[in-house]
């Protein structure tokens, strides 16, 4: 029978609501809420193909589904009973823990954890065990506005909400993709505009990025160079009369420093160091201060910085110099990178935190916790965040290793570093849903988790709302709950430790929640007036205390803020480069950032490829001039090198960056490019290249800067291959090929998608090069690929290095004449990639070309011209179709759009596409631009 269940997305912060169709035990589709509060139905193009990744199919070949162990590191691993992993996980750590102190473990977790697993984690670590060495990967993403919120405003509380958004009149979104990062909350934002021509939209961001199509200022200013911007903002709105005294001397303190601070901040100096103009300078600053209700939004580009949270409070001190908070469409927003980072940080999920908001450092809060969790006294040795945790274990400080739910082998800076901290701990334990990680191949012990539609439990968002997560299906194989998991080993350390034999009496996820609810009691997210009850009804916002039937919307109406003596604190940080800044020897300034369909490390949206259509393969991205200077052309391979490490890639042309700047997605790790180093060291994806460098306050990463030096990579033997393949095997077969592919200096590896998405087809492409022909590797690609059969043409000439395949598939009916190339094989010459790429991926009839399939020409065939990109997931449309469109469209931007959205549809379905389609249709001349 089917039926549907209520749950949240798994993506991004914004906390989407979605409801789950199953039947028979298999998740069968998905669709947006339009009761939730967070998106009214909206789904982005990640978010409505989520129930696509829970396919049986894929479920086989990627899911982590019993536990294994490795008895030799390197090894395979092989299976073991629960009963035996756990008791081998808590003989080992509490070995540890005997004979080198609590200090000695160390935990790892996920801002997409649930908050029932992460409180039980908190409590197992500070609690049982006594350790602070417990972080997640929130410190890579959130800490910085965390930091930020409580040096000014006293609390790690968002003050603001998405209904704000229609209540600015203008919006300054800096440091964030939001078209990409958020799409459905830019959704929003597009709904404001178009009902609100008026609002004014400011982007700051170092790239044009498609959040700048909806602008009306773009401030492109230079990587790292955020608070010298803000400072001269303050310097023109102080000159120019457009702050609020009263404000200030009745609700804030320390305001005359910042003042003395921003005084030398300039139009002239900031334009010398940020590269934008004093008229734009100007305009920024007019808007913000003297707009009815201003709104900022802000994301990794603030945060993920060595001067992260000297960012955040030089936004949030504009706010209070021009009293742009407490009200309607004004205030601080902070964009939550991950779908629990929040709830996380509630129970007290970082190094530096306990449970509700409490601090590690304040002696009265160790107090409190100790007395609710019926213990002694909660030791005050202060834990260790990320990097630090990860450097303690490479140094051999940390012997035992536990992570759960997140990928530090792809996602941490300096993977050099991260790899000798796997490699040197005594034990690893990985606590994870997918078995191909980066990570996976490191642990001692593998316990497999529950995912998306398998758990049971909550999550906050972006703005304080916590919704309920649902189970659709029963979980597959022996995956376990990861509260559960945390509980059954914690019983079991508290026999082997001797202590805490009470502390985890649990066994559902809502008495985890009640115990957490009943920590908040008297804290500024107070939820005692919630229940599991309550938010079976609906999603609600914090605090909510006892006795109120709703949550709080929006923080600090009353002008009274959460520090000791109720008012906002301004905050004087003087601006400072980027740790690295480029120089002879590292030229360019690296930026990272992620891409519309993808989603962190990929472990899930990487198992669909129709979302490789939009951006297929690894790049790094170079504006047009650095390449013309540095004689490359568009996908010729370069060697990008940081003082880490380095990696090779295709060049891309864009002129959406600054001279002198780079970018590469973020997603990129080794699962999907690698290839040997010039040592013969395998690189470990985009993170080889950036710095540990971290904000001294917030501790978190400059995963936004690295200085890198880029040449041309010298690779004369290049390597193609692409396949359809059956979705029972695809998966397995990419990860054997990437495997394969490994000694060549480049290669990377992905799936690919039908350019129908009603079509479940899905194949594989192999890009890799050398230094010379390797013909050993051809034979077992050839086999993974069925190339290796009758009906594939050949060609070799092992003299110069060319080796063809290509195998025509008949069509199923016989009486059909009809064949298209199923799969092909490029060695030593791959010009021809174009038109047969295309006539692959469109299925087009190759039966009439015959030998011609083999040949080395550039150019297409008559009738093969090939589509570009795909612009449109939902319904597959391409690049190459829509421009043909809008150069025979006529009229103004929004009716050429119009006039696309009605012939192609693009951009009806999800509306993650819009912002291109926007930026598609400026760059296009039409009709009457042409006369």
């Amino acid at each position: 029978m089917r039926r549907e269940t209520r749950s949240t997305c798994p993506y991004c912060g914004v906390g989407c609501g979605v409801l789950i169709e199953a039947e028979g035990g298999q998740i069968t589709g998905v669709r947006g809420d339009p009761a939730h509060p967070a998106n009214f139905g909206r789904l982005c193009s990640k978010g409505s193909t989520l129930h696509l990744t829970a396919a049986a199919d894929i479920t086989r070949q990627v899911r982590l589904l019993q536990p294994l162990q490795r008895t030799v590191r390197g090894g395979t691993a092989v299976p073991i009973a629960w009963d035996a992993a756990l008791d081998l996980a808590a003989d080992r750590f509490a070995q540890v823990i005997d004979t080198h102190g609590p200090d000695a473990v160390g935990f790892y977790l996920s801002g997409q954890l649930l908050t029932e697993d992460y409180y039980v984690f908190n409590k197992l670590a500070k609690g049982l065990i006594g350790t602070h060495n417990l972080d997640t990967n929130s410190r890579l993403c959130m800490s910085s506005a965390v930091a930020g919120y409580k040096q000014t405003l006293g609390a790690d509380a968002p003050p603001t909400c998405y209904d704000d958004i229609g209540h600015a009149d203008c919006l300054f979104i800096a440091g964030s993709n939001t078209a990409w990062a958020h799409p459905i909350l830019f959704r929003r934002i597009e709904d404001a505009k178009r009902a609100r021509p008026a609002l004014k939209i400011v982007v700051v961001d170092p790239r044009r990025t498609e959040t700048c199509e909806i602008a009306d200022l773009h401030l492109a200013i230079r990587p790292g160079s955020d608070v010298m911007l803000f400072h001269g903002l303050l310097h023109l709105m102080l000159h120019e009369g457009w702050t609020t005294p009263d404000f200030i001397a009745a609700h804030t303190r320390g305001f005359e420093a910042v003042q003395a601070l921003v005084r030398d901040c300039t139009p002239g100096r900031v334009a010398q160091v940020c590269g934008i103009t004093p008229a734009e300078l100007a305009q920024a600053a007019r808007l913000f201060a003297t707009s009815r209700a201003t709104l900022s939004l802000y994301c990794m580009g603030l945060n993920q910085s060595s001067q992260g949270t000297a960012k955040n409070t030089a936004l949030i001190n504009l706010h209070l110099a021009t009293a742009q908070i407490g009200r309607p469409g004004a205030g601080p927003f902070s964009l939550t990178g991950q779908p629990n980072a929040m709830g996380g940080r509630e129970v007290g999920g970082l190094a530096n935190l306990l449970p509700a908001h409490r601090e590690l450092a304040n002696p009265a809060h160790r107090a409190e916790v100790a007395a609710f969790w019926g213990l002694p006294a909660i030791r005050a040795t202060p834990g260790r965040p990320a990097v630090e945790l990860f450097q303690a274990a490479a140094d051999g400080e940390v012997k035992a290793l536990w992570m759960a739910c997140t990928n530090p082998a792809q996602s941490m800076p300096d993977q050099a570093t991260v790899r000798r901290a796997l490699q040197r701990a005594e034990f690893v334990v990985l606590q994870e849903a997918f078995a191909g990680t980066a990570t996976a191949a490191f642990a001692d012990l593998l316990l497999p988790a529950t995912s998306w539609g398998e758990k049971e439990g909550t999550v906050t968002n972006s703005e304080r709302r916590i919704s309920r997560v649902r189970a659709a299906v029963p979980a597959p194989g022996q995956a376990r709950p990861d509260w559960a998991i945390a509980v059954a080993l914690a019983r079991r350390l508290a026999t082997r430790l001797g202590r805490g034999a009470g502390l985890f009496p649990y066994e559902t996820p809502e008495a985890v929640w009640n115990e957490h609810r009943d920590s908040t009691r008297g804290r500024d997210l107070d939820i005692t007036g919630l229940s599991y009850a309550l938010l079976e009804a609906a999603p609600r916002q914090w605090p909510l205390r006892a006795g109120e039937t709703e949550g709080r919307a929006r923080l600090y109406e009353d002008k009274h803020f959460a520090t000791a003596d109720g008012r906002a604190y301004f905050v004087a940080q003087p601006w400072q480069a980027p740790a690295e800044v480029p120089d002879a020897g590292f030229a360019f300034s690296l930026n990272t950032g992620r891409l519309r369909d993808q989603w962190h490390g990929m472990s899930r949206t990487g198992t669909l490829g129709r979302l490789f259509g939009h951006a297929g393969e690894p790049v790094v991205q170079m504006h047009p001039q650095d390449m013309a200077d540095g004689r490359l052309t568009d996908g010729e391979l370069v060697r990008v090198r940081s003082r880490r490490g380095s990696l090779v890639l295709p060049a891309a042309a864009s002129a959406d960056l600054g001279r002198g700047q780079a970018f590469i997605a973020m997603h990129w790790g080794a699962e999907m490019l690698g290839g040997s180093g010039p040592d013969g060291e395998a690189p470990a994806g985009v993170n080889t290249l950036t710095t540990a460098a971290r904000c001294p306050v917030s501790r978190q990463p400059e995963l936004k800067h690295a200085a890198v030096h880029i040449m041309k990579a010298d690779l004369p033997w290049p390597l193609l291959a692409l396949a359809w393949l059956p979705a029972d095997t695809v998966l397995t077969v990419r990860a054997r090929l990437r495997e394969l592919a490994g000694s060549l200096p480049f290669v990377t590896c992905v799936p690919f998608g039908a350019r129908d998405p009603a079509l479940p087809h899905q194949g594989v492409l192999l890009r890799a090069a050398g230094h010379a022909p390797m013909p050993e590797l051809l034979a077992p690609i050839e086999a993974l690929l069925g190339l290796d059969g009758g009906d594939t043409l050949r060609y070799d000439d092992a003299g110069r290095g060319q080796h063809r395949r290509v195998r025509l598939q008949r069509h199923a009916d016989k009486a059909n004449p009809s064949a298209h190339v199923s799969a092909l094989l490029l060695a030593g010459d791959t010009r021809a990639e174009g038109w047969l790429r295309t006539l692959l991926q469109d299925q087009l009839p190759a039966q009439d070309l015959g030998r011609r399939l083999l040949s080395f020409a550039a150019e297409a065939p008559a009738g093969v011209a090939a589509r570009g990109r795909t612009v449109c997931n939902c319904l597959g449309v391409g690049e190459a179709t829509i421009v043909q469109q809008l150069a025979g469209c006529s009229g103004s931007d929004d009716e050429r759009l119009a006039a696309l959205q009605h012939s192609q549809r693009c951009g009806t379905q999800c509306g993650s596409c819009l912002p291109e389609l926007r930026r598609l249709v400026r760059c296009t001349p039409g009709l009457a631009a042409a006369a």
